[in-house]
Parts: structure tokens; sequence; C-alpha cells
């Protein structure tokens, strides 16, 4: 390719990235937001979490639309293959993990009528944390091409997983315990179902950021319970756990 050419190739892979860096950051306060909603009991921040939504939705679009014209008119190869190939898989993650937190906001409107156990909500902000950190982190990761901190957040989904597991035997418990509390511990496992997931969509962005500099993912076993990046969609968020 001539020089200009190529400088207004890598222009389209930068404006690519930060596309993909801006739904990242939506995501990620999606995800804190519903999740304050829930804590404080806040409807009006958990319909902003919903709303907020058709952002993310927007900026997949865009990631969807540029990738088509680079591959398209660039047909790239190589590195530029695997960073345009990548991207749309990372968007696609971003957007899942948004439309957990807006279905997590949903539920946190239903339980705002209700008084579900304050032991269980508690192990949900947990949950959170623990996948806010990891998306913070893989975000982080991305956007310096950073293999090793992406193979850490890869093997952190184990501890997300016994989280989840513990929280769901928890809230088994209550129901079983106390009949009065199935309605509201019935949602709460809802959440912490699309919240383990959006940790699951995190691991896959991790072995993504991989993929993108050495062509590869990390070859051991996953950590149990996440997903394959090139497993069939999952169920949309909010269905049975």
């Amino acid at each position: 390719m001539p020089e200009h050419t190529l400088k207004r190739f890598d222009e389209e892979l930068e404006r690519l990235s930060a596309t993909i860096s801006e739904m990242g950051g939506l995501a990620e306060s999606q995800l804190a937001r519903s999740l304050a909603a829930l804590r404080e009991r806040d409807t009006e921040a958990a319909e902003k979490v919903i709303v907020d939504d058709a952002r993310v939705d927007a900026l997949d679009e865009a990631v969807q639309e540029q990738t088509v014209r680079l591959l398209a008119l660039r047909q790239p190869m190589a590195v530029d293959l695997r960073v345009i190939l990548s991207s749309i898989k990372i968007a696609a993650a971003l957007e899942r993990i948004a439309d957990y937190a807006k279905n997590t906001a949903k539920r946190s409107i239903v339980l705002s009528q209700t008084t579900p156990p304050a032991a269980a909500v508690t192990g949900i902000e947990r949950l959170g944390r623990l996948v806010r950190a990891a998306l913070k982190d893989v975000l982080d990761a991305f956007a310096h091409g950073d293999v090793a901190k992406a193979r850490d957040v890869w093997e952190r989904d184990e501890e997300i997983d016994q989280v989840y597991t513990g929280l769901f035997r928890e809230l088994l418990t209550y129901m079983m315990e106390d009949p009065r509390t199935i309605t509201a511990c019935t949602h709460l496992m809802f959440m912490a179902k699309n919240i383990e997931r959006a940790g699951d969509h995190v691991t896959n962005i991790a072995e993504l950021v991989s993929f993108r500099s050495t062509g590869h993912g990390f070859d051991e076993a996953r950590p149990k319970g996440s997903a394959a990046i090139y497993a069939t969609p999952d169920a949309p968020a909010g269905t049975a756990p």
C-alpha cells in the first residue's frame, strides 16, 4: 500500500479501538450503576440504566460498521486482521455485559417493592464488585495490549464462579427456611446469574486481548464455568439460571 494509504488504515484501526474503549467504559458504568440502584433501592437510577442501554447498542452498531468497512476496503492480513476480527467479538461481549446490567436494573425496580434478605443483597454486591474489577482490568489490558494483565483477569474467573455458587446456595437456604422470601430471592438468583454471566464475557475478552497480540488465547484449560469464545450464543439476559 502507498504510505498515505497505510497511514489512513492505521488511523481507522485507532478509531475502531477508541470506539471499543468508549463502549467498554459505558458498559462498566452501566454495571456499576445497576448495582448501586439495587443497593440504594433507587428506581430512578435503575430507569436511567435501562434507558442508557441504547447508547451501548449504538456503539456496538458503530463497531460493526467500522469493521465491515475495514474488511471490505482494506483487505487486512495477519495482525491487522486479528485486530479487526477480535474487535467484533469484544464489542459483542461488551454489549451482552451491558444487557445484563440493564436486566439487573429492571429487577432492582421490582425488588424495591419487597424486602429481600440484607445479607443476600450484600452477596450480590460482592459478586458485582468482583466482576466490575475484572471488567476494569480487562479494559485496561485491551487499551495497552497487556497480555499478562489479561491472563490475570482470565484466571480470576474461577473466584467469580465460586462466589456465585455460594450465593446461589445461600438464596436457596433463605427460600427453604422462609417461604415469604421466595419472590425476592428468585429475583436475586436471576440477578446473580446475570452478573456471573457478565463475568464469563469478561473472561472471553481477556482471551481476545491475547489473540490480538499473539494469535492465540491461553493454552491451559479455561477456568471453571467460563464460556468458550466460539460457543453458541447464550440465552437472553434474565433467563433462568
